[in-house]
């Protein structure tokens, strides 16, 4: 569902996907490729929200913004189910483990993995490459090449199976 808040209306490309259920509400912008799942909610009251090119918001997430807390969110991105992004900005080829809460004004270095169930609290900055676990997230150490490269693929999945719901999902 797609909804203006009055001059403000979401904006998807032609190769995104959006789920029928999912829900955009204001100024959000859907790049090239991104897919937006079943039941996740994407909220730009007073700030925009970006979803990178090829990333993918999955299952029941809800992203929201703040005056002056926009969400960004880079390229090749997946964001885990039922995870919350406030009002924070994502680097390309990050993974967000499910159920990860990340809060108002923190940055996620690209090339980093927040472990499901992570808190980042509101104003940490994480380094690129870093794995992040916790309550609240602690960076644990730097991923290796061969985790960097688990990142690009499981956005790689996504895209498959947005292809999969684009073309050939229908309603009954």
């Amino acid at each position: 569902m797609l909804i203006a808040l009055g001059d403000k209306a979401p904006r998807v490309a032609d190769t995104a996907w959006v789920a029928p259920n999912a829900t955009l509400a204001g100024s959000v912008v859907i790049e090239d490729g991104a897919s937006i799942w079943y039941g996740a909610v994407l909220r730009a009251d007073n700030e925009p929200i970006t979803i990178g090119r090829r990333s993918n918001v999955q299952d029941n997430c809800a992203f929201h913004v703040d005056k002056g807390k926009p969400v960004l969110l880079g390229e090749g991105v997946s964001v885990g189910h039922g995870a919350v992004i406030h009002g924070a900005t994502i680097g390309d080829h990050v993974l967000v483990g499910m159920g990860a809460i990340i809060m108002n004004g923190a940055v996620i270095g690209d090339e980093s993995l927040i472990a499901a169930g992570a808190l980042i609290s509101e104003g940490v900055e994480i380094p690129p490459r870093s794995l992040v676990a916790g309550v609240p997230g602690k960076v644990r150490r730097e991923l290796t090449d061969d985790e960097v490269a688990t990142l690009h693929h499981n956005a790689e999945i996504y895209e498959e199976h947005r292809e999969l719901h684009r073309k050939g999902a229908e309603v009954i």
